[in-house]
């Protein structure tokens, strides 16, 4: 199985197979909200999206990174969103690194959204659907977040059936400058468990596949046989 990795800005035509590396926080917000119950996440390109597709469906909540704002339910935080019941919701998400790259690879035939929270799921899941090459998108930072190129790097030595140690990874997550922004409160939004919770490992037993339906990008959990969710 060949794959590479680019940031956002290198992308050029539509990749068979895309894999969307957010670790901070995006994707791990969004496993946690199908952990919560939530049906679907609508994945927005902007804000005034996000708020406009709220105001016109009942029942939508939206969550965007950065502090608490008008119109929005939710902020882009683990930390905050795991005590919150969603139970049959459907989530409209914007951020400014993970949701942007998902948007733009929405046309390839197979998505994969994420995180080291889902990282053996998205890994099997891959490997059930073949050999074909993987496109990692690296969302943070241009493509040089190390903690989002550390996970992708991961899920495509699992996906490769490499047998590999989970800790230097992990190490290069917890050390990013996006770890060390959250822990600072350097980042709106943040909660004091958010770089924590962004480093548990196969914490949920689904992978998260985004699909077209209609005019929409949405975001589904996809149950993988063999995956069990790590101990709480």
């Amino acid at each position: 199985m060949g794959h590479h990795f680019v940031g956002i800005p290198e992308l050029t035509g539509v990749p068979r197979v895309a894999v969307v590396v957010d670790v901070m926080r995006a994707f791990t917000v969004a496993a946690w909200a199908f952990s919560r119950g939530a049906e679907r996440i609508v994945l927005a390109s902007t804000v005034g999206e996000a708020l406009a597709l709220k105001e016109s469906r009942p029942g939508w909540l939206a969550l965007k990174d950065g502090a608490p704002a008008p119109g929005f339910d939710e902020v882009n935080s683990p930390g905050r969103l795991r005590s919150r019941d969603v139970t049959g919701r459907t989530l409209v998400q914007k951020t400014t690194a993970g949701t942007v790259g998902a948007l733009a690879v929405a046309d390839a035939p197979l998505v994969l959204c994420a995180s080291f929270v889902v990282a053996g799921p998205t890994a099997r899941f891959l490997q059930a659907h073949g050999r074909e090459p993987v496109t990692f998108v690296v969302t943070g930072e241009e493509g040089r977040a190390e903690e989002d190129l550390a996970c992708a790097e991961y899920i495509g030595q699992r996906a490769a059936g490499t047998a590999v140690e989970a800790a230097p990874y992990l190490h290069r997550a917890r050390t990013s400058r996006a770890a060390a922004e959250l822990a600072g409160g350097l980042r709106g939004g943040s909660h004091p468990d958010d770089v924590a919770l962004c480093l548990e490992l196969d914490r949920f037993p689904f992978a998260m596949v985004a699909r077209r339906e209609e005019s929409l990008t949405v975001l589904r959990p996809v149950t993988v046989p063999g995956a069990r969710p790590s101990p709480s």
